[in-house]
């Protein structure tokens, strides 16, 4: 690799794309980097770019859906949840009861209990659990129903409690009175 100075830019070596292959069969992209207005310090030694990710594993990247009964069914073209790379992303969940579709109830107590239990059947079909969440997203249809919310979020999500964003929205599907979606990381 060499730097000019004047028009501040990297010159990349040519790359044998046959070896490159045959030594990481999944290697993926090769990048250009340009500086405008970029002083260089010499405080201590780094590289100025460095950004190649190799991966030999066959699996990596698969995505496998998640789905159970014991949870309601997603109510258009996505899926319950989605696991990829020891990874669950889980979609916004409900407070319906799986075998008739309907709320539980048409308060925000009830159906945060019912989005919670439905949850935790996804986490279980996915092979995780509650202390596997590390981030949650709320969306409420009225955040004065916050401080409610967090007593019965609380009893699952003891310390050290998940990441968490909550936001009032302007309407959630079926009317429902909170969503909740979650990231969780199998052990």
């Amino acid at each position: 690799m060499a730097w000019c100075a004047a028009a501040r830019t990297f010159h990349m070596p040519a790359i044998d794309m046959a070896t490159l292959r045959a030594t990481a069969p999944l290697a993926v992209g090769v990048g250009c980097v340009s500086f405008s207005t970029f002083k260089l310090r010499r405080s201590a030694p780094s590289p100025l770019f460095a950004s190649v990710g190799i991966s030999t594993d066959a699996t990596a990247g698969v995505k496998e859906a998640i789905q159970t009964e014991k949870a309601p069914a997603a109510l258009g073209p996505y899926s319950q949840a989605i696991k990829a790379n020891n990874m669950i992303f889980m979609s916004g969940v409900l407070g319906l009861v799986p075998e008739t579709g309907k709320f539980v109830s048409d308060n925000v107590e009830d159906q945060t209990e019912q989005v919670l239990k439905n949850m935790g059947e996804i986490l279980k079909a996915s092979g995780a659990g509650y202390s596997s969440v590390v981030k949650t997203t709320i969306m409420l249809a009225d955040l004065k129903d916050f401080k409610k919310v967090n007593e019965i979020y609380a009893k699952y999500f003891p310390a050290p409690a998940p990441a968490r964003s909550t936001y009032q929205v302007a309407a959630l599907p079926l009317d429902a009175k909170i969503e909740i979606e979650c990231i969780a990381v199998l052990q």
